[in-house]
């Protein structure tokens, strides 16, 4: 149809992200419930008797960080940004990062938050597994804040789009938080790749802000998107429309 966009390559390269840290959430999950209800052993314990299974993951999820040091045309221009070869000069030289100032208060809100869950753990409440799964749900938000809706962007940052956003690459951090609290040294170590990664783009920032700034920056214009997720985004409400419209129709014409 005429006016439907198709997906670019980044796009699918979201989704696929998006469907395998759900199905991981989910196979953890159903994990958790039967070790739980059998009274078994630790979750971790338990994973760690098949160290297969941590070692694919870990490799998949330190691989997606490496990736992101460097350059690469499969990886959404929100986090590409940073790099010089992305830097296109657009002849203004005013800096204008519309979303700094939210930063801050994403960062205390998102340290509080993890602190909460910190001491309820540290409490004995919950345990490893739980942590992990929160590790896990994090991940698969991280995809929905990209793909769907981004509560980050809509209430904090009020930036325009992925492509401009402040924290684009805190996100692994932000996924590892909770694993902070699980004393393994692939957990930590995911940790420590991923606040690597951050300090990366936060020095980054400071030192080159024209690279963040849509103003100086032609890289971060809408023309020079490989993304196009704003449009999916458009054509997904559009749908989602359409259904309600047609669910309400079909309920009035049940109630005549």
């Amino acid at each position: 149809m005429k006016g439907k966009s198709r997906l670019t390559v980044v796009s699918i390269f979201h989704y696929y992200r998006l469907v395998s840290r759900s199905v991981m959430f989910l196979v953890l999950l159903v994990l958790y419930i039967i070790y739980r209800c059998n009274n078994g052993p630790a979750i971790l314990d338990s994973l760690e008797r098949t160290p297969w299974i941590i070692t694919v993951v870990c490799i998949l999820f330190a691989g997606e960080m490496i990736f992101r040091f460097f350059p690469s045309r499969l990886e959404s221009p929100g986090c590409q940004k940073q790099f010089a070869r992305n830097y296109i000069k657009s002849g203004q030289t005013e800096i204008a990062i519309q979303d700094n100032n939210g930063t801050v208060l994403v960062l205390l809100i998102w340290i509080g938050f993890n602190a909460l869950i910190g001491a309820v753990y540290m409490a004995g409440l919950i345990d490893d597994g739980i942590m992990l799964l929160i590790s896990c749900a994090y991940s698969v938000c991280d995809m929905i804040c990209i793909l769907f809706f981004c509560p980050f962007q809509t209430w904090l940052l009020k930036n325009k789009c992925c492509s401009t956003c402040r924290i684009y690459n805190w996100d692994y951090a932000m996924m590892f938080t909770p694993l902070f609290f699980v004393m393994k040294p692939y957990t930590w170590g995911l940790l420590g790749l991923s606040i690597a990664l951050l300090i990366r783009w936060e020095v980054t920032f400071y030192l080159h802000p024209e690279r963040f700034s849509e103003q100086t920056n032609d890289y971060l214009r809408c023309q020079n998107c490989t993304e196009k997720l704003c449009t999916h985004k458009k054509q997904l409400i559009t749908l989602w429309k359409h259904i309600a419209e047609y669910t309400a129709e079909k309920k009035k014409q049940l109630m005549k």
